[in-house]
């Protein structure tokens, strides 16, 4: 069992802490808005013919909602699989951007177009061009893989993209 230490926050300071987070408690009041809320989404989703994906890190209240939640990934490959006229991906750019390539004919809807990832941020396309062109006058058989969690613009620039697990496995299977 662990043991407190000395340092650690007492419950009172823990609940100050929760609560300049912002929504440290559910209180009937808020969950009957919560309920209200999720009602009329799913309303929303009957009517506009849409499914939501939510990826793992969203909050309970949107999982409230969703009709398939996971990683981003397989989220796309799920709505793939529906008879869905729109699709709306609560997680980040490159996740809706995946999501769209995998079903071109839908529309596909980002709640909040701030969402970001710096992962997807860290390379843009054109600098895994430029470093790709210097590679390739080194090596002309090289074959470049991207991490699914990219952009767009970035995977079209790869020659494979692949998953942390299966990242082994895509290499591997390169002439190159």
């Amino acid at each position: 069992m662990l043991e407190p230490t000395s340092d650690a926050p007492s419950g009172a300071d823990l609940h100050t802490l929760l609560a300049r987070l912002g929504d440290a408690s559910y209180s009937e009041a808020r969950c009957d808005a919560i309920a209200d809320l999720v009602a009329e989404v799913q309303q929303l989703k009957r009517a506009r013919n849409a499914v939501v994906l939510a990826h793992n890190y969203q909050r309970p209240e949107i999982f409230q909602v969703a009709d398939f939640v996971g990683d981003s990934l397989e989220l796309a490959r799920q709505a793939t699989k529906v008879d869905a006229e729109v699709i709306v991906f609560c997680g980040v750019h490159f996740m809706a951007e995946t999501a769209k390539i995998l079903n071109p004919s839908r529309r596909v809807i980002l709640p909040d177009l701030r969402a970001g990832c710096s992962l997807a941020d860290s390379v843009t396309a054109e600098d895994l061009a430029e470093r790709a062109a210097e590679l390739l006058a080194v090596y002309p058989d090289l074959a470049v893989v991207g991490y699914v969690n990219t952009t767009a613009d970035v995977k079209a620039e790869c020659d494979a993209c692949c998953t942390s697990s299966n990242a082994v496995r895509v290499v591997e299977s390169l002439p190159s």
